[in-house]
């Protein structure tokens, strides 16, 4: 039986652990370290670290970040993305203590050097994030940089070299910061592939998360803002999953 992950997500902006709201409001909750410290000691699968200012500014990554997440001496994987623009920045990324990067910007800007970020990390440590808007039976993949959207296409593997990638996050842009409220239609109407899929945005109740982990093709569910308004609430999803496999990921940063 393939073991599934639950993900914590730490949302970075101006340095601050923020709960967002659709990506448009914030509410500061305070040092990262002191975050990814309780998601480590909680028993979080995996950390995702995503710096959301970081492309917008033209910031690249934030290695000092980086630097003080690994010196609190974490057990649990961690996932950055927020500013990667190259693969010198991906492999920078994993030498500050990163076991996988968070593709967003660098989909849209070098999409056709997909292949050299793999290449040089292995496409284990590679996960694309596809920030998605559901409109009218129509799914769009957002730039949230440029405020602009483009169509999701049947040929939408192959024209941004996804096969060269682990795995997709599908990041429903709409509920991101909501309870209970991820559009299923996202996964309904994603074009068919055999790429593994993480969910991340509106997703928080325990039958929920198990209604979308025990799919075949999703590996990984990412919580974020409900994390942070009940105590223990990541043990307490774990403990209420029926008949879900959980696992704690490891990977090998070499593996090609």
């Amino acid at each position: 039986m393939l073991k599934k992950r639950l993900i914590g997500v730490v949302t970075v902006r101006q340095g601050l652990a923020v709960q967002s709201f659709g990506y448009s409001r914030y509410m500061p909750l305070g040092k990262v370290e002191i975050v990814v410290e309780n998601l480590n000691r909680w028993g979080a699968d995996e950390i995702l670290i995503q710096c959301i200012d970081r492309s917008k500014f033209k910031l690249g990554p934030d290695f000092n970040l980086l630097k003080r997440i690994s010196s609190v001496g974490l057990s649990t994987p961690v996932i950055y993305g927020g500013g990667i623009r190259n693969v010198s920045d991906a492999v920078q990324v994993v030498n500050n203590g990163a076991d996988r990067i968070l593709l967003d910007a660098a989909l849209w800007d070098s999409s056709n050097e997909i292949e050299f970020f793999s290449k040089a990390l292995g496409s284990q440590a590679l996960i694309a994030n596809i920030t998605i808007t559901h409109r009218n039976g129509n799914l769009y993949w957002n730039n949230y940089r440029r405020d602009q959207i483009q169509l999701i296409e049947t040929n939408f593997y192959e024209k941004n070299q996804l096969d060269c990638i682990s795995e997709i996050m599908l990041t429903d842009m709409n509920n991101e910061g909501c309870n209970n409220s991820f559009d299923e239609k996202i996964i309904e109407l994603f074009p068919s592939n055999e790429k593994s899929l993480i969910l991340f945005g509106g997703l928080s109740e325990y039958n929920q998360i198990q209604r979308f982990l025990s799919k075949n093709n999703v590996v990984a569910v990412g919580v974020g803002n409900s994390l942070n308004y009940k105590e223990h609430a990541l043990q307490k999803i774990k403990q209420n999953l029926k008949g879900i496999a959980m696992r704690t990921a490891q990977f090998n940063k070499s593996e090609k």
